[in-house]
């Protein structure tokens, strides 16, 4: 089998990837070792930048997502007990976030890939890159029935997450990882229960952030800082609506929280990962295979659209005028915006969690948390990265 481009992986940064080169007459191969409806299925991140939505609807791949998606751009800060909110809708252009589900990003991604005559497989396993540096890398896989099957490409998008074999299949010592952990942990809750808020909540607590992040009308998304060694075992339903409602509370005793069927908890260890460069030979990493970032700011998804968006420009150019340029800047193309969003979320990290064993460090996160409600120039350098630039 030969291809143009061998896109390893069909979450946002692959399908983003494999729609875009289609549309450009490029022809292209997904593989994804999960079957169609678990990745159709599986919660992840929510909010889409303005910039994602811009390159999805241009490209006609928003249609569903301009319908159902919820427009914000006011988020709440809490700081003991006392509410303010930021209009950075107002503060930043008119600029929104759009709450809509990654599952169902990947779901429209999926369908209009395949209704455009895409070529994706699923639940393939054994994935292997070969001959990366030459002029025709090698991906083979064995498929869903136990077939062993290979194809030959110009190309291969490395799009399959952190534990990537994409990127293992690089020479040891030829990526340079920057990994910093930042010795929090968050308590993921997923929950069939009605958002109790109209604006995302991030609350600064004696006892830890909590924070409120929507998804629909009928399920809601809430995260509690914890220790990174916590076990989920420690946390049953109801000590976790007790602590969401006492660390979310106001002090005058006008807000409670909604609760419902709670469908999902894990710990997420807070921890931001970077390799450099995003490239070797014809090889090209993409969103996580390349870099991981903290859920705070909601830059992830994000970040693998550009990725995707970028490495497509790059291989138009490259195919319809023979231009090598912008393969050859991809790496440092990416690299700007995942460091801009790496500094923007590490000082929010900063700025909304409680330092149990650091006061020092929990008195200067509510001193930025007060400069920001008191500050229009320091909320509008807030809004321009919040919203993405």
């Amino acid at each position: 089998m030969k291809s143009a481009v061998a896109v390893v992986g069909a979450g946002p940064a692959g399908l983003t990837l494999a729609n875009l080169t289609l549309q450009s007459g490029i022809p292209c191969v997904v593989l994804e070792r999960s079957s169609r409806r678990e990745v159709e299925t599986r919660p992840r991140a929510g909010v889409l930048e303005h910039r994602s939505v811009e390159l999805l609807e241009r490209h006609g791949l928003a249609d569903r997502l301009l319908a159902q998606a919820d427009r914000h751009g006011t988020c709440e800060f809490r700081v003991n007990g006392q509410a303010f909110q930021v209009d950075y809708a107002d503060l930043y252009g008119g600029r929104t976030h759009y709450v809509y589900p990654q599952q169902e990003v990947v779901t429209d991604l999926i369908a209009a890939f395949i209704e455009g005559g895409g070529d994706i497989r699923f639940s393939v396993d054994d994935v292997t890159l070969h001959d990366l540096t030459s002029e025709s890398p090698r991906v083979a896989w064995t498929s869903a029935d136990g077939v062993r099957d290979e194809i030959s490409c110009d190309f291969v998008a490395g799009c399959d997450g952190f534990h990537s074999v994409s990127r293992r299949s690089i020479p040891s010592g030829y990526l340079q990882e920057l990994v910093h952990h930042h010795g929090i942990g968050w308590l993921s809750i997923l929950a069939e229960a009605p958002p109790s808020t109209k604006a995302i909540i991030y609350s600064l607590h004696p006892d830890g952030f909590a924070g409120h992040m929507l998804r629909s009308s009928t399920v809601s998304r809430y995260y509690l800082q914890v220790d990174p060694s916590e076990s989920v075992d420690n946390w049953p339903d109801d000590r976790v609506w007790m602590e969401l409602q006492k660390r979310l509370s106001l002090a005058d005793g006008s807000w409670r929280l909604t609760t419902g069927k709670i469908t999902e908890k894990r710990i997420l260890d807070m921890r931001s990962h970077v390799v450099e460069p995003m490239s070797y030979g014809r090889l090209y990493l993409l969103g996580d295979a390349a870099h991981i970032i903290t859920p705070v700011g909601a830059k992830g998804m994000n970040l693998a659209m550009n990725d995707a968006a970028v490495l497509s420009s790059a291989l138009t150019e490259y195919y319809k005028a023979g231009d090598e340029t912008g393969l050859k800047t991809y790496s440092d193309d990416c690299l700007r915006r995942v460091w801009r969003a790496q500094e923007f979320s590490q000082w929010m990290v900063g700025m909304i969690h409680t330092s149990l064993d650091t006061p020092f460090q929990a008195r200067l996160a509510q001193a930025r948390l007060e400069h920001l409600a008191s500050s229009k120039a320091y909320a509008a350098s807030f809004a321009e990265n919040y919203v993405g630039p």
